[in-house]
């Protein structure tokens, strides 16, 4: 496997990965805007409404045989948030030619229907079509509405949202319904104009690629339609509490839902490899102190956890308890975040923690759609780590160091949704 990056012009770049592990080309286009909470419901509806349909392909329908005609071809698009900024997401996996009867440029069109769909959206009269948006506006209505519906992910959004009230990293990123009902399709294409001429665009191409792939991408009639530009995505903002902020919320529940948001506060070199592994001891398997100490032998969660959000530097606990068990939960969840700062580990929860991320670095390359996540991951953080070098800098962690980011791991909200 091979990956290089080619930047096509100022602000958009072309990533190329090259593997014969596949029998399928994976494309994608990534384009990232800062968040704000003046943009994040557009662009949630705008994900929604490029799909619908191109000036050359204006239905869904007529996309859909196009994909049908090319063996079988997918398309998928969607949103997501990245630290404090927002990419849309476009993806085409197709059958590579190498394994056609015969060639047909099957790359090349692939190129030429996701170009289309992102830079060609179908215009109506200066606008968006209304049905379309309409019909997209209650459909991205629902996704909001719905997000309460399962209660361990809402409360972990709401949990995050209280950690960075009044800032990007605590925006939804569906948005708002009571911006989504003022969004017209004048105004939502207007802004969709602005965004293509500044957003920072990334092209992925994972598969068996042809010679001439970068010049196929740059004769693109939508490419070669693209201005340069000057990048201005948002830089990582990171506010400590000062003060443990404790938030509960009632709602029809069975489970109480318990999660805490942790600052890594540290400035250790490598802070990311080593808090995977503080992470991965803390609450990151079966092997876990979490799950052994709370689920197991206290036996006071249904199910218990820690995720770390490396963009922001966070630890994420999250628990489902017995609503009455809140306090005897909290304070052996708080033991465990004790004996880690004490080093109360041993040589084996450490090994154990580097195999388990190793192995999960080691599942990068099997799959396209996660070797690409991580290569735009390293995009956007403007680093350029293998995976190679990625399980060299897990294996050299020590224990020494972990305790360092231990005692730098500071409360920052304890979040409980309960009966």
């Amino acid at each position: 496997m091979t990956n290089e990056t080619i930047q096509l012009k100022q602000g958009i770049k072309l990533h190329k990965i090259e593997t014969n592990k596949f029998k399928t080309n994976l494309l994608a286009i990534f384009l990232s805007v800062p968040l704000t909470r003046e943009n994040v419901t557009k662009n949630a509806l705008l994900s929604a409404i490029l799909r619908r349909g191109t000036n050359n392909m204006p239905t869904q329908e007529i996309l859909s045989k196009n994909l049908e005609e090319m063996y079988g071809a997918s398309f998928d698009c969607g949103i997501e948030k990245n630290g404090d900024n927002q990419t849309i997401k476009f993806y085409l996996e197709s059958i590579n030619d190498e394994f056609l009867p015969q060639k047909e440029e099957l790359l090349k069109r692939s190129f030429d229907i996701l170009f289309d769909i992102a830079f060609n959206p179908l215009v109506e009269n200066g606008k968006f079509k209304e049905e379309y948006v309409e019909g997209e506006k209650q459909n991205i209505k629902q996704i909001i509405e719905g997000k309460i519906d399962n209660k361990g992910s809402y409360a972990m959004e709401r949990c995050i949202e209280e950690m960075y009230k009044n800032k990007a990293y605590g925006l939804y990123k569906y948005g708002y319904i009571e911006d989504l009902e003022n969004i017209t399709s004048e105004e939502l294409y207007n802004y969709y104009i602005e965004l293509i001429k500044t957003c920072k665009i990334d092209i992925f191409i994972s598969g068996i690629l042809p010679e001439n792939i970068i010049e196929t991408v740059k004769q693109n009639q939508n490419i070669r339609k693209l201005q340069e530009r000057q990048i201005k995505l948002n830089e990582e903002q990171k506010d400590v509490n000062k003060q443990e902020k404790i938030v509960e919320e009632s709602m029809d529940v069975t489970q109480g839902k318990l999660v805490l948001g942790l600052d890594v506060t540290s400035n250790i070199e490598n802070l990311s490899y080593i808090t995977m592994c503080y992470n991965t001891i803390l609450g990151g398997g079966a092997n876990s102190k979490m799950f052994q100490n709370v689920r197991e032998k206290a036996s006071l969660a249904y199910t218990v956890g820690s995720n770390y959000l490396k963009r922001k530097q966070n630890i994420i606990i999250r628990a489902g308890i017995e609503i009455q068990n809140y306090e005897k939960a909290l304070e052996i969840i708080k033991e465990q975040l004790e004996d880690m700062e004490n080093g109360k580990f041993n040589d084996e929860d450490i090994q154990n923690a580097k195999n388990l991320i190793i192995s999960t670095i080691e599942n990068i390359p099997e799959e396209q759609d996660t070797e690409i996540s991580y290569y735009f991951g390293q995009e956007l953080a403007n680093t350029n780590i293998t995976t190679e070098e990625y399980k060299e800098k897990i294996e050299k962690v020590t224990k020494e160091q972990i305790v360092e980011v231990a005692k730098n791991v500071k409360m920052n909200t304890i979040y409980f949704l309960k009966n």
